[in-house]
């Protein structure tokens, strides 16, 4: 069937050719947006005229008359062409024309007696001559397999997809003009590390031919930002690609988008100040409200959001005290966590990732969950009348993570020794085993306090256009190879 599709529109593309045509068109800069055509006509203005391009996605022959509409970026319109009103040869072209094609129109704007405003054609110029044909329903592509894999697709066919994607934009533009406004700058920072850290996780490792060394994906950008503060770039945020070798799931995708910043002299509460800001007016001025739909819920973002301590939690739901090791690992059993020869800080965490994020799930608000086990927190600064506990935060919304945010370590004896212990530790990965000394070294130079912060940005738009899964937020999402056919 689509080989006889794909012989009937070659037949056409010479015959369109025959007609002196260019079947794939050149520049055309006059065209206006369809939406901007849409919002400025008025029924009571003479003389209106439009330019558009686009897509056809509809077309109806009627004799010496034909419909069609168009579809561009911003929207979709109706066309009209009548022969009369079009060179012998324009009208040949017209009737060539197949579902896919990219053609401009331009010509007189009426509204038609069904109601619908149209563009009469004088005009008809052939960008782009499809030879291979739109999904056979023009107006929903609804195959997630090939959603994903041919995301060209979904975007011709699924006008809600490319507004799902319009609005991703409109909230990375409102995250960056948000922290300019607060003085902010934004930089850039190494995807190749030679040694990387600044997260727990796997690297994606790679080859750098000239250096004849080993190289790693970047799991988080957190160190070379940190260096910035030493620096003297007292506020710096990036919003760009980490890597991280794990598993798929609608949740999780390898390479993904993180906001990260750091602000001299502030500490985690800011940072909460600031999670609060950028994704509750990103709800209002992007999605439209503080109340949005998420799956089969309605996530309240109106501010301030709670915040519960991490002891009081898992005193609340799992029924223990973090500091009784005893209960912790009891607990642990009967809730069926393996427990032995684990350290007591992640028989803990795991209990909490059992039992407690579950509850947190429920909620129909964001939550901010503080002060964690230091020894989960290498990186971070403790609590000044209990070491035990770190100045760490999590916000989790309609249970995911969302940000994760510390007050920063910047003691460089304390960093080395509990990095160390972090490279020492049980589950450290061979390609770990190695200290950032020049990091170390940069924090003996001197690095402010500072509050930092990292905002999965894959996520936020998830929560605020109503996607459960992150491939439908995330272009070209990883997908595992297609098996081959026959």
């Amino acid at each position: 069937m689509l080989e006889k599709v794909q012989e009937d529109r070659l037949k056409k593309l010479e015959q369109v050719r025959q007609l002196g045509v260019d079947p794939y068109g050149g520049r055309y800069d006059t065209a206006e947006p369809i939406a901007d055509v849409l919002a400025r006509f008025g029924d009571d203005a003479e003389g209106q005229t439009a330019d558009i391009a686009g897509r056809l996605i509809l077309r109806r022959k009627m004799g010496k008359m034909m419909f069609a509409h168009l579809r561009d970026q911003s929207g979709q319109m109706q066309i009209a062409m009548r022969k009369n009103d079009l060179d012998e040869t324009t009208w040949q072209l017209a009737t060539l024309l197949d579902l896919g094609d990219i053609i401009a129109v331009a010509g007189r704007l009426e509204r038609t007696k069904t109601g619908e405003i149209t563009v009469w054609a004088d005009k008809l110029t052939l960008l782009c001559k499809s030879l291979n044909p739109m999904p056979e329903k023009f107006h929903g592509l609804v195959d997630t397999e090939t959603r994903y894999r041919q995301r060209y697709l979904d975007l011709m066919a699924n006008p809600e997809s490319m507004e799902v994607f319009q609005k991703r934009i409109a909230i990375i533009e409102h995250i960056r003009g948000a922290l300019r406004g607060r003085g902010f700058i934004e930089v850039e920072t190494p995807m190749l590390q030679a040694i990387y850290g600044g997260a727990a996780a796997k690297p994606f490792v790679t080859h750098h031919n000239a250096l004849d060394c080993d190289q790693f994906l970047r799991i988080s950008p957190e160190l070379f930002l940190k260096r910035l503060l030493v620096g003297g770039m007292e506020k710096v945020f990036e919003i760009n690609r980490n890597f991280r070798n794990e598993g798929l799931s609608t949740r999780h995708n390898p390479e993904f988008t993180m906001l990260e910043l750091y602000q001299a002299y502030a500490d985690y509460n800011v940072m909460m100040e600031i999670t609060e800001e950028l994704i509750a007016t990103a709800g209002e001025q992007v999605a439209g409200s503080l109340q949005l739909p998420f799956g089969d819920r309605t996530i309240d973002y109106t501010r301030p959001w709670p915040r519960k301590t991490y002891a009081d939690l898992m005193a609340e739901h799992a029924g223990v005290d973090i500091a009784d090791a005893d209960a912790v690992r009891a607990k642990a059993r009967d809730v069926g966590v393996e427990e032995a020869g684990k350290d007591d800080a992640v028989v803990v965490h795991e209990i909490f990732e059992t039992v407690v994020e579950a509850k947190l799930a429920a909620l129909d608000t964001p939550v901010f969950v503080v002060d964690y086990p230091a020894a989960l927190c290498p990186l971070t600064r403790r609590k000044a009348d209990d070491p035990s506990i770190a100045l760490r935060f999590e916000l989790y919304i309609a249970g995911m993570e969302i940000a994760n945010a510390y007050t920063e370590l910047n003691d460089p004896a304390v960093q080395e020794d509990n990095l160390g212990g972090q490279l020492r530790g049980e589950d450290a990965d061979e390609t770990m085993r190695v200290m950032d000394e020049d990091f170390i070294a940069s924090l003996r130079h001197g690095m402010p306090p500072a509050g930092g912060l990292g905002i999965g940005i894959d996520r936020v738009v998830m929560l605020l256009t109503d996607r459960t899964s992150i491939r439908d937020v995330i272009l070209f999402p990883m997908l595992r190879p297609e098996r081959a056919k026959g």
